[in-house]
């Protein structure tokens, strides 16, 4: 057992040995073939170092051929250029210097004009020189021939140029007056005949006192009562004043606010008829009085809108309509007169082409604070307008109203419509009545403002205040001037005086000159 583990182990050994042997061997033939590959490795570096370097070479020489060829090209490009811009430089300076010789030329040209100039300037001098003088010697020939002064002769050439204006403005005013006159009475001729001829109103007939008939004189005491407890008692719940005096059989009752005039009417009828006339019974038949002639206001107010056909009216407005039904001015009856002046409208409406119902609505309520003006401040215009705007009117409504007897100017076809129809009715014949007082102010007012303006030797209103003749002095006033004076006075007339319809202005001048043959 020990010989085989020696055997094994000098097995390994010999193995071991041998195994060395062959590695060195091995190395050995490794080197040697390693530095027999190398050398050839090194020889055939060396060899493609030699190609590079020679093609390395052959291409510098090329590069530099090709740079010198380019370097030559560009060269021959710029020569070409820096020609090129030499010819245009000597182009450029040749164009400069022929400038500046053309540029020398003018100058030269311009100081000899200029020296010519200077001299005609100084001939021109000295022919103003003259001039003047020639001018001073005429004008000093010309006052001696007409006897004016230069400052007379400027005052004598104005005043015939101020003639002249004066005839030409005159003859123009003229002109246009008449052609505008021409052609709006061919068109208000036409609508106002239109919508007259379709419109039938009654004459003026009511009165601004009640009167009640009595059965016989002996109803008098009876309505006194005792020691005037009666009359008493009715005027104070009425606020009405009885006058009783010698009329037979009647009593007149008199106040300022008609509806309490209808009131104290209605119930004197009743009381007369009851025939028990007492303080109690009369405060009874006051109250009775007041529902019928309120209840009567409404209805008169209904049919009034019913008839102008007219819808959604306030129910104040209403009421407001039907009180007119009690007013009247200059004896026309108000609420007559607006249900009126509501038919004209819609009428003139309908010729122009405006709307209907609107101008119906305006001419409806145009006269509305006539139903106020007893009981509260202001004029039945302002009070109107206020109403108006309270319940809610539209504002076309509003400025007609304001505007219908031209205290602000009407700015609408409505308003103006309204103002025509509220003339038309207040103007025709029979409509209103006048007093007496009112109507000699108004025609004694027409000849103060015509005799106020100068050159008026006298005037006269004729045809009831519808024509005014004025004769003129003929050394004060000219015929152009009469033109003027006539347009004058007619806007006086219309700015400070109120009257129906219209007032022709007639300017008379007469020259007479007077001899006698012996």
């Amino acid at each position: 057992m020990p010989d085989t583990a020696l055997y094994w182990i000098i097995s390994a050994v010999v193995a071991l040995v041998l195994a060395l042997i062959g590695f060195f061997a091995g190395s050995v033939y490794r080197r040697k073939s390693a530095e027999a590959t190398l050398g050839s490795a090194e020889d055939e570096a060396k060899r493609i170092l030699s190609d590079a370097m020679k093609n390395a070479e052959s291409r510098k020489k090329e590069a530099l051929v090709e740079a010198k060829e380019e370097i030559y090209r560009l060269r021959q490009d710029a020569e070409k250029e820096i020609r090129e811009r030499r010819s245009e430089v000597q182009r450029q300076e040749h164009r400069l210097q022929q400038k500046e010789e053309s540029l020398d030329r003018k100058i030269d040209n311009l100081e000899v004009k200029e020296e010519k100039l200077t001299a005609r300037s100084k001939e021109i001098d000295v022919k103003l020189e003259e001039c003047d003088k020639i001018k001073q010697s005429q004008m000093e020939m010309l006052e001696k021939i007409s006897g004016f002064t230069k400052e007379q002769a400027k005052v004598h050439l104005l005043d015939l140029l101020d003639g002249e204006l004066n005839h030409e403005k005159a003859v123009k005013i003229l002109d246009y007056e008449q052609r505008l006159k021409d052609d709006s009475d061919r068109i208000a001729k036409s609508i106002i005949g239109q919508a007259i001829q379709r419109c039938a109103a009654d004459h003026s007939s009511e009165m601004t006192v009640s009167v009640v008939a009595l059965p016989n004189d002996e109803m008098k005491g009876r309505i006194i009562g005792r020691e005037g407890r009666n009359i008493r008692a009715l005027e104070t719940a009425t606020g009405v004043d009885l006058i009783i005096d010698d009329t037979p059989e009647a009593i007149t009752l008199s106040s300022f606010d008609p509806i309490r005039r209808e009131i104290a009417r209605v119930t004197l009828e009743k009381l007369i008829l009851d025939g028990r006339i007492h303080p109690a019974r009369i405060e009874e038949t006051v109250a009775k009085a007041t529902a019928e002639v309120e209840a009567t206001i409404k209805q008169e107010g209904e049919r009034a809108m019913i008839e102008a056909g007219i819808h959604n009216l306030h129910p104040e407005l209403i009421k407001l309509l039907g009180k007119l039904r009690y007013r009247t001015s200059y004896g026309q009856n108000v609420l007559n007169h607006s249900l009126e002046v509501c038919h004209l409208c819609g009428l003139l409406a309908a010729e122009m082409g405006a709307d209907i119902t609107l101008a119906k609505r305006a001419g409806l309520l145009h006269d509305i604070g006539k139903a106020l003006d007893h009981e509260q401040e202001g004029t039945h215009i302002q009070l109107g307008v206020e109403a108006a705007k309270k319940y809610r009117e539209s504002e076309t409504v509003i400025h007609a109203i304001h505007a219908h007897h031209g205290d602000v100017e009407a700015k609408n076809v409505i308003a103006c419509i309204v103002q025509a129809a509220d003339a038309i009715s207040a103007a025709r014949p029979g409509a209103r009545r006048e007093n007496i007082e009112s109507y000699i102010k108004r025609l004694e007012k027409l000849e103060e403002i015509a005799n106020s303006f100068s050159g008026v030797e006298c005037s006269y209103a004729i045809q009831a205040g519808r024509e005014v003749r004025i004769i003129v002095k003929p050394e004060a006033v000219s015929d152009d001037q009469m033109v003027l004076m006539a347009h004058d006075i007619s806007s006086r007339i219309e700015n400070e005086l109120e009257y129906p319809g219209q007032i022709k202005v007639n300017v008379i001048r007469e020259s007479r000159v007077v001899d006698y043959a012996k």
